[in-house]
Order: C-alpha cells, then structure tokens, then sequence
C-alpha cells in the first residue's frame, strides 16, 4: 500500500464525518423546502405513506451521495496539492 494512501486514512475519515454532518443539514433543509414541517419519515414511521418514505429515502441517499462525492474529491484534489500525489 502506497504511504501516501495510508497517511490519507485518518483524514478520509475525519472528512467522511463532516459530509455527513453537511448532508444531514442539507437533507433536513431540503425536505422543508419541500414543504414538510415534520422530520422526514423512516421506513417503520407507521402513519405515513409508502410514497412518502420512499420520497424521502431517494432524496436523502442523493443528497448524502453528492456531499459525500463532492468533500472525497476535494479532498484528493487538496492532498495532491499539498503532498503532490493523489491518495487513492
């Protein structure tokens, strides 16, 4: 394994944790611009709707995907800058 991949770890790892954290903000914004006041339904959420948990569940895993994708790349793109080869 390259010393550049495994000095990359720790910081994909922190890096991972804050998209999450971007994500999750980003989702919960997202589903109320979309017009729900409420927390978005989980798959067990008895009274709500097939339509509406499915809804909720594509939008979140887009949103997490596209966050996830965008700070992972920056990321990359950061430590080839700084070190001057890419981690992965």
């Amino acid at each position: 394994m390259k010393a550049s991949k495994i000095a990359y770890k720790p910081v994909g790892l922190a890096l991972g944790a804050v998209s999450g954290m971007l994500a999750g903000a980003a989702f919960k914004q997202a589903w109320k611009v979309l017009g729900h006041d409420e927390d978005a339904p989980d798959a067990t959420d008895e009274g709500r709707s097939w339509t509406e948990v499915l809804v909720a569940a594509i939008i979140q895993g887009a949103i997490f995907a596209g966050v996830k994708a965008a700070v992972d790349r920056g990321g990359a793109v950061a430590t080839r800058r700084m070190t001057g080869t890419w981690p992965g």
